[in-house]
């Protein structure tokens, strides 16, 4: 049985672009006047215009001057105080329990909140009224609010949620994996207690055996501590 293989140039056709020839008469198509066009400062020879020259006209760029940046990393977190927590736990249009903690989807049906931005982060006014416990996973947590919380009997967790997970949380979706922080920034701060991180051991020590701690959370925390007790080889000068 032969098989036909078909023979095929060394170079893809158009791979090598041969040189343009110009003043070689007009059945080139570059002929004449070269492709400058009749007259004008840059059919003249010499003429070499910086960009953005607009002939002395003030340029666009003065015109509509555009200053500052947009930073990718910065996050708009969605506030949440605690006395609105409160006052919807009263009016009965939100519950917590260990199988169902408060997340930003509870949040956001309940009316809560209106939109969940980048995700929730709660704040401390109103702790003096707070007296209800609850558990709650958010995305951050003021540390008045973490001591709020856990004075009154209840758990808090800061979770990592990228675009995808924020809105799988959002959605009620459970059958995809939540991405795990790979910013140096975001590692170091889920990672630490006084944050009550995810990723934290001491944070998942305190919480136990509660039912909405995930296994993936205590791989990541497992994965944190051996990361943090590598021995880095300085550089030599």
């Amino acid at each position: 049985m032969f098989v036909f293989i078909p023979s095929f140039p060394h170079h893809p056709v158009d791979a090598l672009s041969q040189q343009k020839r110009v003043g070689r008469g007009q059945g080139s198509g570059y002929g004449g006047t070269s492709g400058r066009g009749h007259k004008g400062q840059k059919a003249r020879t010499g003429s070499s215009l910086r960009p953005g020259f607009e002939g002395g006209q003030t340029p666009i760029t003065k015109l509509f001057p555009k200053r500052g940046f947009i930073n990718q990393n910065q996050k708009t977190w969605a506030p949440v105080n605690l006395d609105r927590v409160q006052h919807w736990i009263s009016q009965g249009r939100l519950t917590s329990s260990p199988e169902n903690p408060i997340t930003a989807r509870e949040l956001l049906l309940s009316g809560c909140v209106h939109n969940v931005h980048d995700g929730i982060k709660l704040l401390g006014d109103g702790a003096s009224e707070f007296k209800t416990p609850i558990y709650v996973v958010a995305s951050r947590a003021s540390k008045s609010a973490i001591s709020a919380i856990e004075g009154a009997g209840g758990k808090v967790v800061c979770k990592y949620y990228n675009d995808l997970a924020l809105r799988d949380c959002v959605k009620g979706r459970t059958d995809r994996l939540s991405a795990a922080p790979t910013r140096r920034e975001d590692i170091v701060w889920y990672g630490l207690d006084r944050n009550r991180g995810f990723m934290s051991p001491v944070t998942l020590k305190k919480l136990g055996d509660m039912p909405f701690v995930e296994e993936r959370w205590k791989t990541l925390a497992q994965q944190l501590g051996v990361w943090r007790q590598q021995n880095f080889i300085p550089l030599k000068k």
